[in-house]
């Protein structure tokens, strides 16, 4: 697994997002983009997330930042984890682990003795296509501060 860092090309991606529309990084061509990855819609670590960035989600548009959530969850459950916790940035679908793949966060995890694939949350602040921050150890409750505070 090769982890991107500060200073590399982002990979570009197409997906769709909860509603069905596509979603391409070269959207967000010549803005400030933060792209979170996280394991899976309405578990305790990544509704605390969730809701810390949905917490922090005018501060951080203050700053120049579009906010895009990445899991290998439906569109369906992103409807639903997005309404449920009233989170107003999109949710993008990875349900075949390419995107999480090309940046480096699919990877080996361990939970209770036994060990899968999944999601290694992380966080990306992509500054014009290029990586320039790269958060892999999240504090889940609070990362909106997490993020602003690294710019200060």
């Amino acid at each position: 697994m090769n982890k991107l860092k500060i200073g590399d090309v982002a990979p570009d991606f197409t997906t769709l997002d909860e509603n069905g529309n596509t979603v391409s990084l070269s959207d967000y061509k010549d803005k400030k983009l933060i792209l979170y990855f996280y394991p899976k819609d309405n578990t305790p670590g990544c509704t605390a997330e969730a809701c810390s960035l949905r917490d922090g989600y005018d501060t951080l548009q203050e700053m120049g930042f579009h906010l895009l959530g990445v899991s290998p969850d439906s569109a369906v459950s992103h409807i639903r984890f997005k309404e449920k916790h009233r989170l107003p940035f999109q949710l993008i679908v990875d349900e075949d682990h390419q995107i999480a793949t090309s940046y480096g966060v699919w990877g080996e995890k361990k939970f209770m003795g036994k060990t899968y694939m999944g999601i290694l949350r992380t966080t990306f602040v992509i500054n014009n296509g290029i990586i320039e921050k790269v958060f892999d150890k999240v504090n889940t409750k609070d990362h909106s501060s997490q993020i602003i505070d690294s710019y200060k």
